[in-house]
């Protein structure tokens, strides 16, 4: 009898670590820590979307003929927040680029509209545009962190559902598939914008 107790807890011990060798915990783990790093990005992108209401109202006052990229930022803020994505579009590609891309208009415009107010001492001595400017600036610095950790996470996901042992667990069990890392290209990202602040 003590035999047959010691060969079932063998057994169940054997089994035991083959689950467990095979991504049953760990796929969704990953899973669920590259969607807690998702949310973060989210936040952050929302940080800065509710700035930029309080960033076009100041500068309004003082710049007018800044009209145009003050429309073009209240524009493009419209845009990437009429754009989604939940922790389900994590793995469509195509729906992420659409996020990335509306949200590198918006960041775009936000640098050309901070680079001309170089050009307004009377914006720049304002302390509510000087905190202002620093809470963006700050916004802009964690949303790079929040994205870095993202795509971390979304890195040793797809990684792990990839590879031996646990991609048993990931195909088999789970139904994994590959998460999208968020990619935020540029067009002409690396030319300085050109600010023209001569009077027609």
């Amino acid at each position: 009898m003590n035999l047959r107790n010691i060969g079932r807890a063998v057994v169940v011990a054997a089994i035991s670590l083959t689950l467990a060798a095979c991504g049953i915990n760990t796929v969704p783990a990953a899973e669920e820590e590259a969607k807690a790093k998702w949310a973060d990005v989210e936040a952050q992108f929302q940080r800065r979307s509710n700035l930029i209401p309080n960033l076009v109202e100041i500068a309004q006052g003082a710049a007018e003929s800044e009209r145009s990229i003050l429309t073009e930022v209240t524009d493009a803020r419209a845009r990437a927040t009429g754009i989604n994505i939940t922790a389900d579009d994590l793995t469509d590609e195509a729906a992420m680029e659409e996020f990335a891309a509306a949200q590198s208009q918006l960041g775009q415009g936000l640098g050309r509209l901070l680079a001309s107010f170089e050009a307004y001492p009377q914006i720049q001595s304002n302390q509510n545009f000087l905190a202002l400017q620093s809470q963006l600036e700050g916004t802009e610095n964690r949303i790079a962190v929040a994205i870095r950790d993202y795509n971390e996470a979304v890195r040793a996901y797809n990684t792990t559902i990839r590879t031996f042992p646990d991609t048993i667990g990931a195909n088999i069990i789970h139904g994994a598939e590959p998460m999208a890392p968020y990619s935020a290209v540029t067009e002409g990202a690396e030319v300085a914008p050109e600010i023209d602040l001569t009077s027609s």
